[in-house]
């Protein structure tokens, strides 16, 4: 009991909201803003890639594939190695014997997403692909209601209704500073790709956060190093061996690549371990702020042009976020345990879980010991 007060932010105030009433006590809590965080980390990654995709374009290197390639075997090196050291039912030839036509769908929306996504960009502009990309945010409730049995609160649709006009400010300012980057060539095939991407994620998406929650990350990221290595193989050696030969090749182009590559790998590798905690839905909501660093930085990189509209588009997505995760989800299905978790621990969160009455389950910090070891791992 003593932990669980110091956990809590708001001391024992509380709001009604029609007919529930909630503690502020336990909705504010520590947990949230290490979530708040923890998202807003995935977003600066992204960045990062957005960043070094902007200088690679700027030096006339176009090749996604290759680009997701890097990451693909990255996570091929590290987890997919460690599912072959494993044994029993946790071992990879198990696992493909079993779940292989499973998760090469799942590699396949993962690396055809990222590949539409930027092949819009050829054929539809920087504005129609920021507002056609927030798609992937109820399609992705829609999929969780059905597949994972999430139940939402009018909370966290008024949530996603706020965090989606956050994006409608940033894509104003872009409107009103002239960033009308991208091309208008094929608008509707353009638009078509964008929306094909957004399901695409939210498929991928899907698939883990049912992974992460009831196997385990690392059998997650071990699969999609495997089938996304072999995907984005096949498909760079068809599509892009020429773009890639015309590569001017120095310590400039290596060290950009190095610098993508990097980020993505942490970005897979980390954002299992924020889903664990949340949901699918709200990690990608904390990622509308990613356009927004992006913009940050192209003010001082890239000599964009500054507007206050940025300011007020980063606090309004923040406070959606907030809103989302300050009141949780609930599940139609009993819950289960990934098979990462510790039969002790099981145990504990039981115990916790039938003395506890609160609207918020207990404090996950003290109860879930692996997630701050896998924060800790990366």
């Amino acid at each position: 009991m003593e932990r669980r007060e110091e956990d809590r932010l708001c001391g024992k105030c509380r709001v009604t909201c029609g007919p529930y009433s909630y503690n502020l006590g336990d909705i504010f809590t520590w947990r949230l803003l290490k979530t708040i965080a923890m998202g807003q980390i995935l977003s600066l990654l992204i960045c990062g890639t957005g960043v070094s995709c902007q200088y690679l374009a700027d030096v006339g290197v176009q090749t996604p594939m290759l680009q997701s390639f890097l990451n693909y075997a990255l996570l091929l090196l590290v987890y997919t190695t460690i599912l072959c050291t494993r044994k029993g039912d946790r071992n990879i030839l198990h696992i493909l014997k079993n779940k292989w036509w499973k998760y090469l769908m799942m590699g396949l929306a993962d690396v055809e997403a990222n590949y539409t996504v930027v092949k819009a960009y050829q054929y539809t502009t920087l504005t129609s692909i920021q507002l056609l990309d927030c798609f992937v945010i109820p399609v992705l409730m829609v999929l969780s209601w059905f597949f994972l049995k999430t139940r939402y609160r009018m909370v966290h649709f008024v949530a996603v209704m706020v965090c989606l006009l956050g994006v409608g400010a940033m894509v104003g300012a872009d409107i009103m500073a002239g960033r009308e980057q991208g091309s208008s060539s094929d608008v509707l095939l353009g638009d078509g790709l964008v929306l094909l991407s957004a399901v695409l994620y939210a498929v991928s998406n899907v698939c883990q956060e049912h992974t992460v929650k009831n196997l385990s990350r690392i059998e997650f990221l071990g699969m999609m190093g495997f089938f996304g290595t072999l995907i984005s193989g096949i498909q760079l050696a068809v599509l892009e061996i020429p773009a890639v030969q015309e590569i001017q090749w120095d310590i400039h182009i290596y060290m950009l690549f190095a610098v993508y590559a990097l980020c993505m790998y942490t970005l897979y590798s980390f954002m299992p371990v924020v889903v664990k905690m949340t949901s699918a839905t709200a990690v990608n909501l904390s990622l509308l702020t990613a356009d927004l660093f992006s913009l940050f930085c192209g003010i001082f990189l890239f000599h964009y042009t500054f507007s206050a509209l940025y300011i007020i588009s980063f606090v309004v997505i923040t406070v959606g976020f907030v809103l989302f995760n300050a009141v949780p989800t609930y599940s139609a299905l009993p819950e289960t345990r990934s098979s990462e978790d510790d039969p002790a621990e099981v145990f504990a969160d039981h115990t916790a879980e039938s003395s506890s009455d609160h609207l918020l389950p207990a404090d996950k910090d003290t109860q879930r010991p692996e997630t701050l070891m896998a924060v800790a791992a990366l």
